[in-house]
């Protein structure tokens, strides 16, 4: 039996996709031979991973674990949202979010090689890309933590589209539950008022002054004019000081405070946020069949 060498191994993951336990078990059966290798990998549908790399994956589903003072929000992508109703990929979402919280990776990277079962978690994804037969992607995570005198809440939203994680000192969790909620529902940019950059600021102060200058307001009263046109947009932009969506009579803040709360932080995810999807165009594609 020839001896299978690391490069070898390595050779072939980067050909096909294929994690490195199937790589090196497809080396073997065809005693060294990279291209039987590849053809087994290809008999089995564990290469169709690699033949994928090239599409988009913005689809698929968000989804958070909660474990004592720590927490953790995932987002894993499919290529179309169909594949994400799928039990498996379902299954998967949440058997990954449980793995990275419990190993508390660095990075994406980190988190590939994390254990999951008997295999790491990129081999696993790999595995799953090939039963599926579109390309799955862990395209990123946030691990949170909290002391013991604060509280998390969390919300998700249709199946998995948006998730959300608060963490408040004081209160509960049914209070950071609703904020949680709020904040999928509303998308606040920053925290609060402090937490904008003060470049961002300042071009808005620019944007707002020559707006207000080309009204035609009159100059001594044109800072009072855009002082509160900048107060209307950090309340827009700063979650406690958005209106709350089950109470617009008060702020998110207000709230908060009223549940003997304060806000610490937030984080939200929304599937495919950021990602640039392709657009079909279904007639030119049946038109361009008909040729």
């Amino acid at each position: 039996m020839a001896q299978i060498t690391a490069k070898q191994v390595k050779e072939l993951r980067e050909r096909t996709g294929a994690g490195m336990m199937d790589s090196k078990k497809a080396l073997v059966k065809a005693d060294g031979d990279i291209e039987k290798a590849i053809d087994i990998l290809r008999e089995s549908g564990i290469a169709k991973a690699a033949k994928k790399a090239g599409r988009t994956a913005a689809e698929g589903l968000a989804a958070f674990a909660i474990d004592g003072n720590n927490a953790v929000l995932v987002e894993v992508n499919s290529e179309t949202d169909f594949v994400a109703t799928n039990d498996k990929f379902i299954n998967l979402v949440g058997d990954i979010t449980d793995a990275i919280l419990a190993s508390k990776p660095a990075n994406v990277e980190e988190a590939l090689k994390a254990p999951m079962g008997d295999s790491t978690m990129g081999e696993v994804i790999t595995n799953m890309t090939a039963v599926i037969g579109e390309k799955i992607t862990l395209r990123r995570f946030d691990l949170i933590s909290k002391t013991d005198d604060e509280v998390f809440g969390a919300y998700k939203h249709n199946g998995g589209a948006i998730v959300s994680v608060v963490t408040l000192k004081g209160g509960n969790e049914e209070a950071a539950k609703n904020i949680a909620m709020h904040v999928a529902a509303i998308n606040p940019e920053y925290l609060d008022k402090n937490s904008v950059p003060a470049s961002e600021l300042e071009r808005h102060k620019a944007v707002f002054t020559k707006e207000t200058e080309n009204e035609g307001k009159p100059a001594n009263i044109i800072p009072k004019i855009v002082e509160g046109r900048v107060n209307k947009y950090l309340s827009e932009i700063s979650l406690v000081d958005q209106a709350y969506v089950k109470d617009g009579d008060m702020t998110v803040g207000e709230y908060a405070k009223s549940q003997n709360a304060e806000v610490v932080s937030f984080t939200r995810y929304e599937v495919g946020e950021g990602i640039e999807k392709k657009q079909e165009d279904f007639a030119a594609e049946v038109r361009e069949q008909m040729r």
